[in-house]
């Protein structure tokens, strides 16, 4: 447990429920500075141990206090203060990396994916292309400050870059990339809100139960699509943003 983690005390007017006074506890140790952003939060098990309350309570204490942003989970790591929640502009088409570094964090891209498939219907139809010509297909994970934020799945018209596949993604991200080859003339974008699929829990550290949002976008160079592309981001570690 980190030093000064053992005195928590699930302070609070006695009339409050104990996973309140618990909360009440962590956000005025988040508040004061006394635990900055990153600062890991004591497990279930470590408040259980402390402060003799059950893990149920514990459990809801950090859920509540990870669904209002406060907390962030990361599965298989455990509870991070959170810092400011990171955002973007709702409209238009920007590069995580510059995002990132915008924000004075530190990018770091893992290549879960990338290879050739074939378009069935639905993606011969995204592309633009026929059925049965190829496709190139990656996936990629973006961390900010080592923490996974968005979840990259994309697919690409080889016809407008034939070269996408041989390039490194751990030096120069896809949006990088392709708007180098085939500037983007005109996109299509839409925003939802979503449950993430297992095999997505996994790669962002989340559990099956967090919300997330889901940004589905294709872009054009001229007259040709370039990329379909879906975009996940755990909600409570991201939020778009617009202003007029």
């Amino acid at each position: 447990m980190p030093e000064g983690d053992q005195i928590i005390r699930a302070s609070g007017p006695r009339e409050m429920p104990l996973y309140e006074r618990l909360k009440a506890d962590i956000k005025k140790r988040i508040e004061t500075g006394e635990w900055p952003a990153h600062h890991r939060v004591p497990s279930e098990n470590e408040l259980a141990e402390t402060l003799n309350v059950s893990r149920m309570t514990a459990n809801r204490a950090l859920r509540e206090l990870a669904s209002e942003g406060v907390i962030v989970r990361v599965q298989g790591s455990g509870s991070f203060v959170a810092s400011k929640k990171k955002s973007a502009p709702f409209m238009g088409v920007r590069n995580i990396a510059d995002e990132i570094n915008e924000r004075g964090s530190v990018h770091t891209p893992e290549v879960i994916l990338a290879q050739m498939e074939i378009c069935g219907h639905e993606l011969a139809e995204a592309l633009g292309v026929e059925v049965g010509m190829p496709a190139f297909h990656s996936v990629i994970l973006h961390h900010e400050d080592d923490v996974p934020i968005q979840l990259e799945d994309r697919f690409v018209n080889p016809a407008v870059a034939p070269d996408y596949l041989a390039q490194d993604f751990t030096r120069i991200t896809p949006n990088a990339y392709l708007t180098s080859v085939a500037p983007i003339s005109h996109t299509e974008q839409f925003v939802e809100a979503v449950l993430p699929q297992p095999w997505e829990c996994k790669h962002l550290a989340i559990v099956r139960s967090e919300p997330c949002l889901l940004i589905r976008r294709r872009t054009w160079s001229s007259e040709r699509v370039v990329t379909s592309v879906r975009l996940l981001y755990p909600g409570s570690r991201y939020r778009l943003e617009s202003s007029s």
